[in-house]
């Protein structure tokens, strides 16, 4: 028997046995695998995960569970569990007096939709400064609308500032739809599995303070083109002899450009 989800956690149990083996599956576990999860909840996806790896680490907000979890699994030798807020909890410094669960190198939860962000940001960093060491997968389930942004390319809907600050630091592949109806109780928007393989992109923005600038403004009004978005850092002839240079229409807008496209203007705008 679950305990009552709660509204102020975002508490959502999932309970469907396909999703939970498309986000296994997604992992790519390994025996020697150390295992990071954010919001094991009641344990449904920590349990399939304990027996393929080396070892995981385990972090929640929520008392309660935590004295679940530990009724339930705190007898298993490759479990640990830390309660606290992940965004502000330091893990290696807790991780200091348990060697074998150091340095994690995967990711693999069913987060909180409403801190979807920082999470993300926490795991990869950001385009001034990315996470070192990285992580070698991250596999989550998240809000349908956001797995889209994440994964999206140049020219699509739903490609935006977010498509751009993650892609930048790892690719996006999007697994697998998770229905409403695989969680109890169901939330109001359906979910999906991601899996982010953090790596390094070739060329490396010149100045990132100055490439997340840009996208930020370049996405301001999506339904502007770029040399209204920038006016008020590039002066618009300058900016369309830079298009030119690139090969990228003077009508463009932000989500015309690639990743890689993104960089090269920053780059050349220097």
């Amino acid at each position: 028997m679950n305990p009552k989800a709660r509204k102020q956690f975002a508490q959502h149990w999932l309970r469907s046995e396909e999703a939970l083996d498309r986000i296994v599956a997604a992992a790519s576990l390994q025996p020697c695998d150390r295992i990071l999860e954010i919001g094991p909840g009641t344990g449904i996806l920590t349990r399939r995960l304990l027996p393929q790896v080396e070892s995981l680490v385990a972090v929640e907000i929520d008392r309660d569970l935590c004295e679940l979890l530990v009724k339930r699994l705190g007898q298993i030798a490759n479990f640990l569990l830390l309660q606290g807020d992940f965004l502000t909890l330091d893990v290696d410094s807790q991780l200091t007096a348990f060697p074998k669960f150091q340095n994690p190198n995967k990711v693999v939860a069913n987060i909180p939709y409403n801190i979807t962000g920082p999470i993300l940001e926490k795991l990869l960093g950001n385009i001034s400064q990315p996470t070192v060491p990285p992580f070698d997968l991250i596999v989550l389930l998240v809000q349908k609308e956001v797995a889209q942004r994440l994964s999206a390319q140049a020219g699509a809907k739903a490609f935006g500032a977010l498509s751009v600050r993650v892609q930048y630091l790892a690719e996006c592949e999007f697994i697998a739809d998770v229905p409403a109806k695989a969680f109890s109780p169901p939330p109001k928007v359906d979910s999906a599995v991601v899996r982010l393989r953090p790596r390094s992109i070739e060329p490396p923005a010149a100045n990132p303070k100055q490439l997340d600038t840009l996208v930020k403004l370049g996405f301001a009004s999506k339904r502007k083109m770029l040399r209204n978005n920038l006016k008020s850092v590039v002066e618009r002839e300058r900016l369309t002899h830079l298009l030119e240079q690139l090969e990228i229409s003077p009508q463009a807008r932000a989500e015309d450009l690639s990743v890689s496209q993104w960089v090269a203007l920053a780059n050349l705008y220097q």
